[in-house]
């Protein structure tokens, strides 16, 4: 277990921001205005980086090459829980008959000849049920006369029209990168950009497909916690007055908040991105790591609980002398990080807990009280947020 600054943090986490991977994006243009050489440059040294391996096979020879269970993973995609009907699986064996060419598979290699499936399961599947028998074609649009027929009970000109058609494979090689970290984060932005809009995932849901290992489960398991789900369980706040009840991976989202804002000074990055940079790097924790993290929320959540009782979590408002109904994700992320900084002064937090409630009444209505309304995620007020109730915290405790 170690220590920074007085918080308590994972041996793993100590030197987890040491090398921060490459985001793959034009450098930062909001800090500095580029020249079109500079510009230019900069995108070519990006694009050298990413490496694609181009392949074409016909129908057949592609399903052989599925039997070989070290080929193509396929496992990735089931944790987000969508496929085709046997009516989107027959429109699809139908365009292949019209001679309509298909989209690429995309592949991420995991080691030589092996790959992990980024995008096009639907469409394996459904050419390799149709091989197999194990439906029938429905509801098509103009091949109607095929309604009904398996593959083997196609006329054989049309087995052969199959057969002889080709499917395309892009495969992003492992060596575009030096390093691992690099790697994940580039198989992330092609995951996203290849299913996100397309099958309406949340940023958390691609993340606990993608990096589903300890860390991820030890989120899952927080987010069960009873103090937590209790101040959550209710609505989260928004300032147009909007309440929804939150699911189970929002909820894995704002533990994975607490863990990476702890770390918020080494973020060079936004608050998602940096959500995701903590994501891969948490690939590396070892069983004691997640021991002292499972630690250090239970504690954390404990002792803010011992605070501020039912309100946790809520804002203040001074004019009216009322807590808010909702809990409030601002609050939620100045509080946690802050009252985790300083467990090992609990007992004196706690002989203060009317001076931290009075304090931290004032801080809602401060004249930078928009920032407790940060519906962009800005780092910056983030940041400020944080360090605003931590400087608070720090005063309470020397008084």
């Amino acid at each position: 277990t170690r220590r920074v600054e007085s918080m308590l943090i994972a041996p793993n986490e100590e030197k987890m921001w040491e090398e921060q991977p490459i985001t793959y994006k034009i450098s930062a243009l909001d800090d500095y205005l580029y020249s079109d050489e500079e510009l230019t440059t900069d995108y070519f040294k990006a694009q050298k980086r990413i490496l694609t391996l181009r392949n074409r096979q016909q129908l057949p020879g592609f399903l052989r090459n599925l039997t070989n269970r070290n080929y193509i993973d396929l496992e990735l995609f089931t944790k987000i829980g969508y496929s085709w009907d046997v009516k989107k699986q027959s429109r699809f064996i139908e365009s292949i008959l019209l001679n309509i060419p298909l989209p690429p598979i995309i592949l991420f290699e995991t080691g030589y000849r092996n790959y992990e499936l980024i995008d096009g399961k639907q469409r394996i599947v459904a050419i390799r049920d149709f091989y197999g028998d194990k439906y029938q074609l429905t509801g098509l649009e103009f091949l109607t006369e095929f309604e009904g027929r398996i593959y083997d009970k196609l006329p054989i000109e049309f087995r052969s029209n199959l057969n002889n058609h080709y499917i395309s494979t892009v495969a992003l090689l492992s060596e575009s990168t030096f390093k691992v970290e690099e790697a994940l984060h580039l198989k992330q932005i092609t995951f996203e950009r290849s299913n996100v809009n397309r099958l309406g995932l949340s940023k958390q849901k691609v993340r606990n497909c993608l990096y589903n290992g300890k860390f991820n489960e030890l989120l899952i398991e927080l987010s069960s916690n009873s103090i937590f789900v209790t101040a959550w369980s209710t609505s989260t706040n928004n300032t147009n007055g909007f309440s929804k009840k939150l699911d189970s991976l929002e909820f894995a989202e704002l533990v994975l908040r607490f863990f990476a804002l702890r770390h918020i000074q080494d973020a060079r990055t936004e608050i998602e991105t940096f959500l995701d940079l903590y994501m891969i790097k948490s690939l590396k924790f070892s069983d004691e790591d997640i021991k002292i993290l499972r630690h250090i929320f239970t504690e954390t959540i404990k002792l803010a609980y011992k605070i501020y009782e039912d309100n946790l979590f809520k804002l203040y408002n001074l004019q009216s002398e009322t807590w808010g109904h909702n809990a409030n994700q601002a609050c939620y992320d100045a509080v946690m990080v802050g009252i985790s900084k300083h467990l090992d002064a609990a007992e004196t937090l706690l002989n203060q807990k009317q001076e931290i409630i009075k304090e931290t009444k004032k801080l809602f209505n401060q004249a930078n009280s928009k920032l407790w309304e940060n519906q962009d995620n800005k780092k910056a007020d983030v940041q400020e947020i944080i360090s605003l109730f931590d400087d608070m915290l720090s005063q309470v405790i020397v008084k």
